[in-house]
């Protein structure tokens, strides 16, 4: 199975990360025809999402969403581009809900 894992840090807090992991749930349920679960908790929430070839989950905090999904044979090979696609909606996503420039990379 390939991996995808994302990490970006903000300066958000929870509130409005909150927000943005609910849109980004919303949104992937739509275009993605994925399954979203939302697990609320007193310092951090999880987006578990899966559909038939993905399974993964969204963990959001005060200061980071991280990311980590597992992508079955098929979908796989296409790792880079969905990667890639998940990135750019997160960063999007994360720059409009801050008013600074858009969530730097942790480095690897």
């Amino acid at each position: 199975m390939a991996e995808i894992h994302i990490h970006r840090d903000h300066d958000l807090g929870l509130k409005k990360a909150r927000e943005i992991a609910w849109t980004w749930a919303e949104h992937v349920e739509q275009k993605f025809d994925m399954e979203c679960t939302v697990l609320e908790g007193k310092d951090e929430d999880t987006v578990e999402f899966t559909r038939s070839g993905v399974k993964g989950e969204l963990t959001v905090t005060a200061d980071h969403f991280e990311l980590v999904a597992q992508l079955g044979f098929l979908l796989g090979a296409f790792k880079a581009s969905i990667e890639s696609e998940i990135e750019k909606e997160l960063d999007t996503l994360l720059a409009a809900g801050s008013k600074k420039a858009p969530a730097k990379k942790k480095p690897a």
